[in-house]
């Protein structure tokens, strides 16, 4: 048996209707998890949040901070008890940020109430501080993106998240992330502004720290049945206060690619992701070159995916890398770091101590946690991850085209253009394929790709549409293009 991982996402989109549909038509301890989460939300005057993760039309009415992080949690909780019961037992859990306490849940240190209580005492106490922060993921490490908020001078302007060898977080006061954000883009670092409830990880929670640790009931401790590794404590979690374990997270550096490859080094062979979507096997497949990573509710059937993955296991000993189509209309189960070949654009280096020059990035994606592929030679608070290319040749500069274009062919430079990016041969590139969902083209990757459309096209306004990265689909932006194109040329 291969010696898995689990890994907890922290702050994410708020879960889709009905993912955990039939989890819990299969499984007890999936129904038991999510109606003892119901029963604390109720306790704490919160509506129930199975009820829209079970039904395939539920909705979300916006109902506030403390009930997204529920239902990320009930996401995380329900996925390790489907993996537990199928037979995967993990060596480690693992959570980023907030998904500490997921971890705590999972590995059996807090009861699944206690859980939740804490996850809503820390929303309140952070909501209450109403910080005018923000968090800003950077597709350069860790040492960099220091020496970047440092220009700064600011003691709350800090490196939260370091969680791939090229995809690091800032997080302070939004109008200095604002100011980062320029300098980031005048050296040509990719970098997207993290749309959290709570910006965390930086000297400005200490406030929020101290009134979590007056206010927060304290909670019993138990010994736990799995071991739960901390990257910001840097080490194993053993009888720690769980409320000193969260409050000290809010000021707290998170160390993800450093505990990542500890436990790799260690003899971990599989990263398992306890949540919706690849976030933090974004930062694995980032940071450890050939890993293995399993999503299994990016699968159309999780439980098939994981019976899959064991039955491979079993036969030789190891999980096995499976072929995914390029688009699957829910992603792969198992996402290899086998990264594709990308064209680079070099970026200048900083005014930062030693700095390399001629450092060919290319982003792949955060999640409030962004995320980056790690290196083609050997691929959020937040949860974010990018993907860093090995050095690669820089694609001949193309002019940008003339006035004039129709849908069709500026859908053709399209696929060509992302083709060439990804390493995926255009035509699998399909105009409504999801470019994150489908595809796995991250957030990141998809800012540096609009630039680049932006350029071929010669529409500069192009790279400040947000709501293109938030669609994201090929047509959507051919369709912008060609608008925006035709104004142009009638001017």
């Amino acid at each position: 048996m291969v010696d898995s991982v689990f890994v907890m996402p922290g702050t994410v989109a708020a879960p889709r209707a009905g993912v955990l549909s039939e989890l819990h038509h299969r499984y007890e301890t999936v129904r038991e998890a999510l109606s003892r989460i119901d029963k604390a939300a109720g306790e704490m005057g919160l509506p129930p949040i199975s009820a829209r993760l079970i039904e395939r039309d539920g909705t979300n009415d916006g109902r506030g901070p403390e009930v997204q992080y529920l239902e990320i949690f009930a996401v995380s909780i329900a996925t390790h008890h489907m993996l537990i019961a199928e037979g995967v037992k993990p060596v480690a859990i693992v959570g980023q940020s907030i998904g500490e306490l997921w971890a705590l849940a999972a590995g059996g240190h807090l009861s699944v109430e206690d859980a939740a209580r804490l996850a809503v005492a820390r929303s309140q106490v952070l909501t209450r501080q109403n910080w005018d922060g923000k968090m800003l993921a950077v597709g350069v490490d860790g040492r960099r993106a220091e020496s970047l908020a440092g220009l700064m001078n600011h003691p709350d302007l800090v490196l939260a998240c370091e969680n791939a060898p090229r995809q690091s977080v800032i997080s302070g006061p939004e109008r200095l992330i604002e100011q980062v954000e320029r300098v980031a883009d005048a050296f040509g670092w990719p970098s997207l502004p993290l749309d959290v409830p709570h910006p965390t990880h930086t000297p400005a929670m200490a406030q929020a720290a101290r009134d979590l640790r007056a206010t927060a009931p304290r909670v019993p401790y138990g010994s736990g049945r799995w071991r739960v590794c901390s990257p910001w404590l840097g080490r194993d979690i053993g009888d720690d206060d769980p409320v000193d374990l969260v409050a000290g997270a809010l000021t707290a550096r998170v160390r993800m690619l450093h505990t990542i490859r500890e436990l790799h080094a260690a003899g971990a062979d599989a990263f398992v992701e306890c949540g919706e979507w690849p976030v933090v096997t974004k930062f694995v497949e980032a940071s450890i070159p050939g890993v293995q990573c399993v999503v299994p509710l990016s699968e159309g059937d999780p439980v098939e995916a994981v019976r899959a993955l064991l039955a491979e296991s079993a036969d030789v000993g190891r999980f096995r890398s499976r072929p995914s189509p390029a688009s699957t209309g829910h992603g792969p189960a198992v996402r290899v770091s086998a990264p594709a070949p990308v064209r680079a654009a070099s970026a200048s280096a900083p005014p930062a101590p030693a700095p390399s020059a001629g450092v060919a990035t290319t982003p792949a994606s955060y999640t409030a946690p962004v995320t980056y592929a790690a290196p083609a030679a050997p691929a959020q608070e937040a949860a974010v991850v990018v993907a860093a290319a090995a050095p690669a040749a820089v694609a001949p500069a193309v002019p940008p085209v003339s006035a004039g274009l129709d849908y069709d062919s500026v859908l053709t430079e399209l696929r060509t253009l992302y083709g060439d990016f990804l390493g995926y041969p255009a035509d699998l590139l399909g105009e409504d394929d999801g470019l994150e969902s489908e595809l796995g083209v991250e957030s990141l990757k998809q800012v540096v790709l609009l630039g680049r459309v932006s350029d071929r096209f010669d529409l500069p306004d192009l790279r400040a549409n947000s709501s293109l990265l938030t669609v994201g689909t090929l047509r959507r932006i051919a369709e912008t293009v060609v608008q925006a194109r035709a104004e142009a040329a009638a001017r």
